[in-house]
């Protein structure tokens, strides 16, 4: 997975839902710091479109600058203008795209021959299939690179009907399913971790760990997203999605080679060897004042919180628990995966429980890593005392600078790399993994505002409980 700095061919780049938030906040401070880089290729066109027009194009730029304005630090303006001289708009829906084809084989003409299409669909999973059709009827998709925003269906009947929808117009090497926790730097490092320390390898299995945690709590509500959560609720936003692609990191078995092929094998046998979840050890909850959000109902029972507990039936993993937890409006915001070590005989230090190792992985976009360890307290007595190790990758090599998930994985569909994508056979059996939480999902119940969820989840993990709050 060494970095590729080769330039791009010329592209044309489709930005379905270019006046939505995600585009706002991630896709166009992603391609401008991406120019700023010089990771952009020298020639390339972008083409938003969308059901309802913004203006003029020179409406449209100035709305994109001034999402630059807010969400990019020391904006460059030089470059800001290149980028968004290469902007347009051309509406478009699942009717009709007849027009925005036109512009499309317009500035591919332009860009000369070697130009490439990334099409990126930002749109609600009810408009997903639609859009795929129209794409296919235009001829839009015709050697297209098509990027998928989560989630992909919302159960497992709607994920096969998406991805029969997308083999009619296109073929699995043209699809990014994008999922952005697999594009942090911190995801990725959780693989050198494992397989470029050989004092790490060989402790990663249920031999010496008792339990896993993968925490990824927010402090922010729905912010203006009610409606969006209406539809989807959290397990579909959270659960399906980002937990498990990064459960299926951890789980994995060693890759032979760090490629798309090796790596989404392993990942899709963890996936293939979990067991279906168990509703009765999913915990829902809902913090209160959500009913109280925009476009929410007033009876509204949709989940914005969930944890729950899952297996990986392998030989590394037998019995070994997976402790999932996400949600909004909750005490922290962390992406945290805490490994938790058996414990070894203690009697011999005293009767003091000093409890057991852990190897916690934060995953920020400056990851940190730590270890707790017990060693002999200074002084005449044999008495332990608790102690952490830490590596903070970012102090350590001040001169890095990491890409952040969507210029990494915008990067990666430009070059064609599927690595840090999730494949169609994943998506299939997370859906049949959740499914029967769907089929039969656990009471909603309430939490307060800036609280660690509901009780029952709390309890959850057992007497050890959660890493998160730190103690």
């Amino acid at each position: 997975m060494a970095p590729d700095i080769d330039t791009p061919s010329p592209h044309v780049f489709v930005l379905f839902g270019a006046t939505g938030d995600l585009a706002k906040r991630k896709l166009f401070p992603g391609i401008y710091r991406l120019a700023a880089a010089s990771r952009l290729p020298d020639d390339y066109a972008i083409i938003g479109s969308g059901r309802h027009s913004p203006g003029s194009d020179d409406e449209f730029r100035q709305k994109i600058r001034t999402s630059l304005e807010e969400f990019v630090d020391d904006l460059d303006d030089d470059v800001a203008d290149d980028v968004l001289g290469r902007l347009t708009f051309q509406t478009s829906d699942a009717d009709d795209g007849s027009d925005l084809a036109a512009a499309v084989k317009d500035a591919l003409s332009d860009l000369g021959e070697d130009a490439k299409k990334l099409i990126y669909l930002s749109v609600p999973p009810s408009a997903m299939e639609p859009m795929i059709g129209m794409l296919g009827r235009e001829g839009l998709s015709d050697d297209a690179r098509l990027v998928i925003e989560k989630p992909f269906g919302t159960d497992l009947d709607s994920a096969r009907e998406l991805d029969a929808t997308l083999k009619e117009v296109v073929s699995e090497d043209q699809v990014f399913r994008i999922d952005h926790f697999l594009g942090k730097e911190a995801v990725q490092n959780i693989l050198a971790l494992r397989f470029a320390n050989g004092m790490i390898e060989p402790a990663w299995n249920r031999d010496h760990l008792c339990s896993v945690q993968i925490d990824v709590p927010e402090e922010l509500t729905v912010e203006g997203r009610g409606s969006f959560y209406e539809s989807t609720g959290c397990f579909r936003d959270m659960i399906s999605t980002h937990l498990c692609q990064v459960l299926g990191f951890v789980a994995m078995e060693p890759p032979v080679h760090l490629d798309a092929l090796s790596l989404r094998n392993e990942k899709a046998k963890v996936f293939a060897a979990m067991r279906p979840l168990d509703p009765e050890r999913v915990v829902f909850g809902q913090y209160e004042g959500y009913r109280d959000e925009d476009d929410v109902a007033d009876d509204s029972e949709v989940e914005t919180f969930v944890a729950l507990e899952a297996y990986v039936d392998t030989e590394r993993w037998q019995g070994v628990p997976f402790y999932l937890r996400t949600g909004k409006s909750l005490g922290a915001t962390r992406r945290t995966i805490t490994l938790t070590f058996r414990t070894p005989p203690m009697g011999r230090f005293g009767d003091d429980h000093y409890g057991p190792n852990e190897l916690v992985l934060e995953l920020t976009d400056t990851p940190t890593i730590s270890v707790d360890l017990h060693a002999k307290r200074p002084g005449p007595t044999m008495e332990l005392t608790s102690s952490t190790l830490h590596l903070d990758l970012a102090q350590d090599d001040p001169d890095d600078a990491p890409l952040e998930a969507y210029e990494r994985l915008l990067l990666d569909v430009m070059k064609g790399d599927q690595t840090l994508f999730t494949r169609s056979d994943e998506v299939d059996r997370l859906w049949q993994i959740c499914q029967p939480v769907l089929d039969a999902p656990p009471a909603t119940q309430p939490y307060a505002a800036g609280s660690w969820g509901p009780d029952d989840a709390l309890d959850l993990p057992g007497e050890r409980g959660w890493r998160l709050p730190d103690a």
